[in-house]
């Protein structure tokens, strides 16, 4: 797992997010004049921390400050509530390699779940992303943000987001486990819900449901048909058909 160090900038690696305190930025879109536009990637991140190593001491700005605005107010206010690092989707995955892309999708939902703070903007896309139902259910501690001011918690607003998302608040503040709602009252929580590329309407799924499916972008359709065909071997439940 690879996490971004909130003061200095640094990427560092960890084989067990057990071991280590960390906060995680949600996967809201970044908007600018009403239209979507790319989110920073690691290589944008590696190319500021190379800048930054090729650059006179004298003359040096501190990589946090070169960061784009949003992984920049990110790693600040992870640091303020005493974050030494942070992980957000964008960055902290190499996306250009097919084995690390594939690794941290199924082992995407153990992290928000093992990770003591979540945050989330608070916009129309925290709740219509297809990777944000993941994000809602597996933290224990999840807040939301509106201009980088904290302004309530899940629990907190647990009764609205049981309204926008069908979830019910049991299932939402871990009162209830996730596997007492069955496949077919998970999956009908996923309904209306966009993603980018087809392939994830599935992958987004699979920490809901327990099961693990090899990631091939390309496949379109046929991810959800592994999915079901996963999930009828490891769950029990006919209520997939419905």
């Amino acid at each position: 797992m690879r996490l971004l160090h909130t003061t200095t900038g640094r990427f560092h690696i960890f084989d067990d997010p057990w071991t280590v305190r960390y906060a995680i930025l949600s996967h809201v879109w970044a908007r600018e004049n009403d239209r979507f536009f790319p989110e920073p990637t690691l290589q944008d991140v590696v190319r500021i921390q190379a800048e930054y190593d090729a650059d006179p001491p004298e003359t040096r700005a501190s990589i946090i400050s070169r960061l784009p605005e949003k992984v920049r107010r990110f790693c600040e206010t992870a640091a303020a509530y005493g974050f030494d690092y942070a992980w957000a989707d964008p960055i902290c995955i190499d996306k250009t390699s097919s084995s690390e892309l594939s690794e941290a999708i199924n082992s995407m939902f153990d992290w928000y779940r093992t990770a003591p703070a979540h945050s989330a903007g608070v916009g129309g896309s925290t709740f219509r992303r297809g990777w944000t139902l993941q994000e809602l259910l597996a933290p224990v501690n999840l807040c939301f943000f509106s201009e980088w001011n904290v302004i309530g918690s899940k629990h907190m607003f647990a009764p609205l987001v049981e309204q926008i998302t069908r979830i019910p608040q049991d299932i939402l503040t871990l009162r209830k486990p996730l596997g007492t709602a069955n496949v077919a009252c998970r999956m009908s929580w996923a309904v209306r819900r966009e993603t980018t590329r087809e392939e994830d309407e599935a992958y987004s799924l699979m920490g809901i449901f327990g099961v693990k499916i090899p990631t091939t972008y390309g496949e379109d359709r046929y991810a959800f048909i592994r999915l079901q065909e996963q999930i009828l071997k490891a769950v029990p439940d006919q209520s997939l058909f419905a």
